[in-house]
């Protein structure tokens, strides 16, 4: 198969799709890989290393687009890349359709086959393939909430730690999954006075478990949300609903009940965030600020820590990547279920659920493609 990587162009976006290792899996299996030169620069990899992997360099995004059959992304096409897809063009990438309708009439119109990372699903309901990033935007959470924390940039001027005499400060997670487990794991171990709430006992029950002892489990309903948020100095949206929209557990009126200068990371933002006063922000401005609550909603934040990011998001699709690659995505996908639930649009057709009702359009059972 003939696979392409084009340099990934989103605001302020760093990572690119593939490592040198990784094309060198695949070349070694003889697949056909072109890079755009320059793609992987801001993951600290040189062109000469994708060459010596057994890669080929394209000096432009047309020219990858125009000559692959598998396009491999970090993030979705945006509206200068949308004429430069082909029908049948298989697009693998993150693709968060349902918190975006104009990309999703693209692709429809387009006639792309769009296998997206998100949504690909084991049988215990995890997503490989959204993890590594989850991981990387938890930790980020705490780590940029605590910079916004400072008076400088808006915050309370609230340190998350403390110090001997000074209560350390108080951190909100709602969603107890991998976003909400890593942003914990991080303000715990800065010293923080951390509470995470979700709707899954068990994993509460988990987490209770395995959490040092400055982390408190709560349920998640809303009085217990409305409660929690008056004390809180940072709060982080980790709630998830693959391929669909996250629901808004943060509303518009609990603004004026927070302590003014409190800092809210929607890291959920780009499935359309759970709270709903935010909106995507990118690095090069990444906050605004709403009845003095500060809010940080920038849908890329594994971008911004592009070499971490690129090699831990490699190690997660490359097995995928090689199965597309060998057996073309219809096989692929009948051979792999979990493969299989990644598909949302194929030939002009919404596929997974989520997307369809996200938009009211008609849903068509992908077996009808299989």
């Amino acid at each position: 198969m003939i696979i392409g990587v084009p340099k990934e162009i989103k605001n302020n976006e760093n990572r690119v799709a593939l490592t040198p290792a990784g094309a060198m899996e695949l070349t070694k299996r003889g697949h056909e890989v072109y890079v755009q030169t320059t793609a992987g620069l801001g993951s600290g990899f040189e062109d000469h290393e994708y060459t010596a992997a057994g890669a080929q360099l394209l000096p432009s995004i047309e020219a990858v687009y125009e000559k692959a059959e598998m396009i491999m992304k970090v993030k979705e096409p945006i509206e200068q890349e949308y004429n430069l897809i082909k029908k049948d063009q298989l697009l693998f990438t993150y693709f968060h359709f349902a918190s975006y309708e104009p990309l999703t009439k693209a692709m429809i119109e387009r006639g792309a086959t769009c296998l997206a990372y998100e949504t690909v699903e084991n049988p215990n309901g995890s997503l490989p393939l959204l993890v590594p990033m989850s991981e990387v935007a938890g930790r980020m959470a705490i780590q940029e909430g605590a910079k916004f924390l400072e008076k400088p940039m808006g915050g309370s001027g609230v340190l998350l730690g403390g110090v001997p005499g000074v209560e350390p400060g108080r951190v909100l997670i709602l969603g107890g999954g991998v976003v909400g487990t890593q942003a914990a794991k991080m303000a715990a171990g800065l010293g923080a006075q951390v509470t995470i709430m979700d709707i899954n006992l068990d994993r509460l029950r988990y987490l209770a478990d395995v959490m040092p002892a400055n982390v408190n489990t709560v349920y998640s309903n809303e009085m217990n949300i409305r409660r929690h948020i008056k004390q809180a100095n940072l709060i982080v949206g980790g709630v998830l609903i693959a391929g669909a929209k996250a629901p808004h557990l943060i509303t518009r009126d609990m603004l004026k009940d927070m302590i003014p200068g409190t800092v809210l990371v929607d890291v959920a933002v780009d499935q359309g965030g759970c709270i709903e006063t935010c909106k995507p922000t990118t690095h090069e401005d990444p906050i605004f600020i709403i009845d003095n609550v500060v809010h940080y909603c920038v849908a890329n934040m594994p971008g911004a820590v592009p070499y971490t990011s690129t090699i831990a998001l490699t190690n997660a699709t490359l097995p995928y990547a090689i199965q597309l690659a060998n057996k073309g995505w219809k096989q692929a996908c009948k051979d792999n279920e979990p493969l299989k639930k990644g598909l949302n649009v194929i030939d002009g057709k919404v596929v997974y659920k989520g997307v369809a009702d996200a938009f009211g359009l008609e849903f068509t059972p992908v077996e009808q493609f299989l």
